[in-house]
């Protein structure tokens, strides 16, 4: 099966899903929420000390995931009733399909922590991208390092259609192109961190950004869920917000770097080199017109019409803006 008709069954089925998902009563005792391995956040500080728990009241089955294409699927089961850092690709490949998913807050920002690496025998940078053609490239399908690598490769003119695009996992990629089985690969994280000691990237965060390619990850949930229990998911997010304002102070690095090293399953000082790129915007800026205030819709749309034209997905919303809910994070102002 071909990696877009891997992308097109699973939008299918999270049609299906979506419309089959339970309403969830305001008096839940428990909840599953979806995070990611190697992918160290000040949540997790927060998350091991037990706050959210403590906060919310109610017991958290926390589940790892290897992507947010997973995450969505989970969400569309019932399974999983929040996902921290789901990247905003995979978000919009599942509501493109109908799932009716909100996003709550902005994540994390990483135009550094998300690429594609060239394997370093072919001696392939930016000013001979166009040798890509033909290669064969590793990228996990809807998500954030699709979109990247999709745009990438139009901004470099290569045609994807030549290339032999398998979907693997990001650590997966990067153990393939370790043993030199494939010409690139794209992925973030602990991942990311493996592929470059094999390769080079074409573009920096900075130039991806130049180029309008952002990447940031967000908080989600089923819209059933917040709306039957928008207290509950604003106390989430407070706690959410108060790990990273302590991180942001830069007052409590060494306390909580090896807490967060430990949850993510990372050594420390690869903890520290990954989130010191990593931008965690306060709620203010979050709620501003630049993120939730209309800026991620609009980046919500360009993503769609990219996968509208990749065929990855049928067809692109007419927007994106009812898929953003900001209330139970405009609530955190007063709690």
């Amino acid at each position: 099966m071909s990696p877009k008709s891997k992308l097109l069954g699973a939008v299918a089925a999270a049609t299906l899903l979506s419309g089959g998902q339970a309403v969830l009563a305001q008096d839940v005792d428990e909840i599953t929420v979806a995070y990611f391995l190697e992918w160290p956040m000040p949540f997790q500080y927060a998350k091991v000390n037990g706050t959210y728990e403590e906060e919310m009241g109610v017991d958290i089955n926390w589940v790892a995931f290897d992507t947010g294409t997973a995450m969505s699927a989970a969400m569309a089961s019932g399974d999983v009733q929040l996902a921290v850092s789901q990247g905003v690709p995979p978000f919009v490949v599942a509501t493109s399909a109908g799932q009716d998913l909100k996003i709550l807050d902005v994540a994390v920002s990483y135009s550094d922590n998300d690429n594609c690496v060239v394997a370093e025998a072919l001696e392939i940078d930016k000013d001979t991208a166009g040798d890509l053609a033909g290669k064969r490239v590793a990228v996990p399908i809807g998500t954030a390092a699709h979109y990247g690598f999709l745009s990438q490769m139009n901004h470099f003119g290569v045609d994807v259609a030549s290339m032999e695009v398998v979907d693997m996992a990001p650590a997966e990629g990067a153990a393939a192109l370790a043993q030199g089985s494939l010409d690139m690969a794209c992925g973030w994280g602990g991942a990311l961190r493996r592929m470059k000691e094999h390769g080079n990237v074409l573009l920096t965060g900075a130039e991806k950004e130049d180029l309008g390619i952002l990447v940031f990850d967000v908080t989600s949930a089923p819209a059933d869920f917040v709306a039957e229990n928008p207290d509950l998911v604003a106390k989430f997010l407070k706690v959410t917000a108060d790990a990273n304002a302590m991180w942001n102070s830069g007052e409590h690095t060494e306390e909580m770097l090896p807490v967060i090293a430990q949850d993510a399953g990372m050594e420390l000082e690869a903890t520290r080199e990954t989130i010191e790129t990593f931008v965690f915007p306060p709620v203010d800026a979050q709620l501003s017109e630049r993120w939730l205030g209309g800026g991620a819709q609009e980046f919500m749309k360009g993503v769609a019409g990219v996968f509208e034209e990749a065929g990855s997905i049928p067809a692109a919303r007419e927007t994106y803006a009812d898929a953003v809910d900001t209330g139970p994070l405009a609530a955190t102002q007063d709690m």
